[in-house]
């Protein structure tokens, strides 16, 4: 920390040596806009106060839209004032299960508690070293990109684990380690929305997607696989680009390492290990790896056939089935139960309080989350009752149509704010709380469905992670990077993940309108395209 320290004054002082040209000096507006706004959880709480004094003077001037829906010809909506004896009567009553109802708490709680297993008991540290140090030298650099967007799903395990092991494997192999630093970076937070398994992020987004579509249709439900084909495609895209930038870009930028730039006083405390699966992970990987085998067979067994107990029963499809529904409930099976085993085979856990230990854990640190979902949940029940999202999105519409920007064209406007807004507001589940019930509502208005919209904005919110200091994990990255090159910066860390930033976005967009507009091909299963009122 104390490196990390010294490398902030460094940073700080007017003797820097980095040159600050017009992208720095923007940078560092970035930084000072960011660092001028609120913590999240504060955010939430003052928007809410907003909405509820705002919807009194809108209220109070009359302010409308007209309803759009059919059967509701010369309707107009109206602001409902939660500043009226109605709406202070409202809040006092809806207060409590604003909350206890929000979609996302329940389903990101739930699903933390399997991944919580199968992360203390070591189980995905050892599949991660496993790939990463089991690949040969010309394959290693996919290989961290792709380790990093699959560690996704144990959200911080990437940052803690992944990137300080990249960079010591590439030091290892006589390649500079900041390349691997880079690649596993831009492995985890820029392709933070690409995964080959569905995550705690996907019930999450899903949530507040499925909250803003009903703004419009009160029926509309969004679940956590709707964007999995899309999401699953792209996690080989990402490993792809972040192996060609690592390789053409910035590791030839970087040059040969010079051994004299690492940190004199950087010592390896054991916290990252260099060493190789023992005989007994490889066993509790082996064992794991068979017990997650039997899980999708008998998940199969109850999805695949005609009879599958697990289907529709109205339809006879797999489209809006439980299993679909549920599949939350999947999530904390295959992670749980082979992440039991694991720990059986390696002795890391041995009985069920191993197990409910790892779970208390696991949730203990979901405080802050709660916390923030509390706040977020009274902001988003506001705006609803409000009207206000729906006036807006009518609104919005309106305005895309006088302009013609109802066609595709409009996602590229779309994932560039959402990469722009990124820069300054780093959580995704708080940017997509804020965001969602304005865009979501308006793209449907002009033809789009929510999943579609939600598939969008991960783009944009995933590819700026890496290029802005008020992304959570920036500082420990930094600091990492400052045990190989002693004199690091923020604004060089940031000039060597901008070309990840470019290359991902630009890539991301082309393959998003190949998917969905050349292909036509949904962005998950059961997932519409388009939207029209009243279908």
């Amino acid at each position: 920390m104390a490196a990390a320290q010294n490398n902030q004054n460094k940073q700080n002082s007017p003797n820097n040596g980095e040159q600050r040209g017009w992208f720095t000096r923007f940078l560092d507006t970035v930084e000072w806009l960011g660092n001028l706004l609120p913590h999240p959880i504060t955010l939430f709480a003052l928007f809410a106060v907003f909405i509820v004094v705002a919807s009194g003077i809108a209220a109070f001037f009359g302010v409308s839209a007209a309803d759009p829906r059919p059967g509701n010809e010369g309707v107009m909506i109206t602001v409902n004032s939660l500043m009226s004896g109605e709406g202070v009567r409202w809040i006092v009553s809806n207060l409590v299960t604003n909350f206890t109802n929000f979609p996302p708490l329940g389903v990101v709680l739930v699903a933390i508690l399997g991944v919580g297993v199968a992360e203390r008991s070591g189980m995905l540290s050892a599949m991660m070293r496993g790939m990463v140090m089991g690949a040969s030298p010309r394959m290693v650099t996919i290989v961290v990109v792709f380790a990093g967007v699959i560690s996704n799903t144990a959200s911080e395990l990437g940052y803690v684990v992944l990137v300080p092991l990249a960079a010591m494997i590439f030091h290892s192999l006589g390649r500079h380690p900041l390349a691997g630093l880079a690649a596993a970076f831009a492995g985890v937070s820029a392709g933070y929305s690409a995964n080959l398994f569905i995550g705690t992020v996907d019930p999450l987004l899903a949530g507040f997607t499925t909250e803003a579509a009903q703004l419009i249709d009160p029926d509309y439900i969004v679940g956590p696989e709707m964007n999995y084909y899309f999401m699953a495609i792209s996690t080989f895209l990402i490993a792809a680009l972040g192996a060609i930038v690592t390789e053409k870009i910035v590791e030839p930028k970087l040059g040969k390492y010079n051994p004299s730039d690492m940190d004199e006083d950087y010592d390896d405390d054991g916290s990252v290990k260099m060493e190789k699966l023992s005989r007994t992970e490889k066993h509790g990987l082996a064992f794991a790896g068979l017990t997650f085998l039997g899980l999708i067979i008998l998940l199969a067994i109850t999805i695949v056939p005609e009879w599958g107990v697990l289907r529709n029963q109205e339809t006879g499809g797999v489209a809006r089935s439980p299993f679909l529904n549920g599949i939350v409930v999947f999530i904390f099976v295959t992670f749980a139960i082979p992440g039991f085993v694991y720990g059986y085979v390696t002795k890391s856990m041995q009985n069920d309080r191993d197990v409910i230990e790892a779970m208390s854990k696991t949730m203990s640190s979901m405080g802050l989350y709660i916390v923030l979902v509390f706040f977020a949940a009274q902001f988003v029940a506001f705006f609803g009752w409000t009207n206000f999202g729906t006036i807006l999105a009518i609104n919005g519409a309106a305005f895309l149509e006088t302009i013609n920007l109802t066609g595709p064209l409009v996602f590229v406007f779309f994932i560039l704010m959402c990469a722009f807004v990124n820069l300054m507001l780093g959580s995704a589940s708080a940017q997509w709380a804020i965001t969602a019930p304005i865009f979501v509502p308006m793209l449907m208005l002009i033809g789009f469905a929510p999943e579609l919209v939600q598939a969008a904005y991960r783009i944009g919110d995933s590819v700026t992670n890496i290029i802005t200091p008020m992304m959570s994990y920036f500082g420990l990255i930094l600091a990492v990077a400052a045990r190989y090159k002693k004199d690091i910066g923020i604004g060089t860390l940031i000039s060597i993940m901008l070309p990840y930033s470019m290359i991902f976005l630009v890539g991301w967009i082309i393959l998003f309108y190949i998917w969905v507009f050349a292909f036509g091909l949904p962005v998950g299963p059961g997932a519409a395209t388009y939207y029209s009122i009243g279908q």
